[in-house]
């Protein structure tokens, strides 16, 4: 598991950020008017997590709703956001961005998949660009009403005519907005009911934050913000969800033991060891228990505690000996504790296993370098590349691949394709300045009209206005 941070083509400030977490601060036009005109927000400017066994569970919990929804072939992705607050939000028509703080706190895989649904029921009906074009609609408008409320200022000696006009637009979007929480919410039922899965789920989500419905904005959680539950929402939905005939159905064991097998990887991996041994117990003997103490307890002590932390791993393995993610624990461990080659054995391990983690194999390239150098250069090319194509099939290309490939042409002494790779690296990252001095490079040693001379022209040249 790791976590990328990079700057998008927008260049994203820390406020776009902190908006994009809340997605619609209620009580600010003015807010809402800086999501109306992001032009292009994505992965890139958040901190997203990235971990196959993860992403590997999501995506089964999200194909089956996204297939409902008509969003099939729509390439949506869902990303992983690190923060231990509880969100989900849409930016764009074409990512779903779930904080990992929501992945950990929920307690059964229907509740993540009532969650998705919502928001794909928040993409198929169209409500971002829909509500950024009514925002745009009301700039005009908000202008306007100020200049005359300044005039009834004048007129009146009454300074609060001048904000009267932000108030009454503000209090329009939001009945547009609860109007929208409310289509989303048929809309996720529908699919839900399409995959013959519960709407209980997506209910226990917003009876959890009901109470937050009266406090004020400042203390709410962002999805209270960005989702707000009337109580005449709530109450229509449970209804509606008790009515279904798949109301009673719940999750298998098999998708339950991979949900607990998920939040313990992230409690794990994202909270103080003291927090993991207090949740999980020596006592807890479910894999979950071990698979959280197994993390934890290399966290705690570090390389002193390697030895333990890998007879932990050693114990998962011998439990499920054909689980792939096990061995990457252990190469993990092994990689962490300045021992590369020996973490490429589990690492190879786990790819036999999970052949189509490009995740993984891009890892096994770095590892590769770091054990081998020059001698390793060629095996790297072909597992990275391959990693790459695979990547690309799905548009999920991701700048450390590139990075990997250029050091392992660097290595082999083929610096004009090196500096293809850095360049390309660099422009997945949104540092558009170095990838065109990179591509510009490249292009010096590579034949002109070649695929690769031809698409670092296209870098060169490329530009973040629409």
């Amino acid at each position: 598991m790791y976590c990328v941070t990079q700057p998008n083509l927008a260049k994203v400030s820390k406020n776009r950020y902190q908006l994009l977490h809340s997605a619609m601060i209620s009580t600010l036009i003015t807010a809402l008017f800086i999501v109306a005109t992001t032009k292009k927000i994505d992965a890139r400017s958040l901190p997203i997590i990235r971990d196959r066994e993860i992403e590997r569970l999501i995506n089964d919990y999200a194909q089956p709703i996204l297939k409902a929804a008509g969003l099939g072939n729509s390439r949506v992705s869902i990303k992983i956001v690190k923060s231990r607050i509880f969100n989900a939000f849409v930016v764009d028509g074409r990512t779903v961005f779930i904080n990992s703080g929501a992945l950990m706190q929920s307690d059964t895989p229907n509740q993540i998949v009532g969650v998705i649904a919502h928001e794909a029921g928040h993409i198929a009906g169209g409500d971002l660009a829909a509500l950024r074009a009514r925002i745009k609609r009301d700039k005009t408008k908000l202008i306007l009403l100020r200049i005359l409320g300044l005039g009834a200022a004048i007129a009146s000696g009454d300074v609060r005519a001048v904000t009267a006009g932000d108030d009454l637009l503000t209090r329009s979007l939001l009945v547009e907005r609860r109007v929208q929480e409310a289509s989303a919410d048929q809309r996720a039922l529908i699919y839900l009911s399409q995959t013959k899965q519960s709407g209980l789920g997506m209910l226990e989500t917003f009876q959890r934050f009901q109470r937050q419905e009266y406090i004020s904005d400042q203390h709410k959680d962002p999805f209270v913000r960005s989702h707000p539950v009337a109580t005449e929402r709530l109450a229509l939905l449970r209804n509606r969800v008790r009515q279904s005939a798949y109301y009673k159905k719940r999750d298998s064991p098999k998708m339950q033991l991979r949900h607990d097998m998920m939040r313990a990887k992230l409690f794990g991996y994202l909270e103080r060891p003291s927090i993991v041994f207090n949740r999980y117990p020596k006592h807890n003997r479910s894999l979950p228990a071990k698979y959280a103490r197994a993390i934890a307890t290399f966290f705690h002590v570090g390389n002193k505690g390697l030895a333990e932390a890998l007879s932990y791993a050693d114990e998962l393995i011998r439990i499920r000996p054909k689980y792939p993610y096990f061995y990457e624990l252990k190469a993990d461990f092994l990689e962490r504790s300045g021992q590369p080659s020996q973490a490429t054995r589990y690492l190879r391990k786990a790819i036999i296993l999970d052949p189509n983690s490009t995740l993984m194999k891009v890892r096994l390239g770095s590892l590769l370098l770091a054990g081998r150098g020059k001698a390793a250069a060629d095996e790297v090319i072909g597992i990275v590349s391959q990693a790459i194509r695979l990547d690309a099939k799905y548009e999920n290309e991701q700048p450390k691949s590139y990075r990997v490939l250029g050091q392992a042409y660097y290595t082999k002494g083929d610096i004009p394709r090196s500096y293809a790779a850095t360049a390309e690296a660099h422009f997945l990252a949104g540092n558009l300045e170095q990838a065109r001095i990179f591509a510009k490079r490249a292009k010096q040693g590579l034949r002109q009209a070649s695929p690769t001379w031809q698409r670092m022209s296209e870098i060169e040249n490329f530009s973040t206005r629409s």
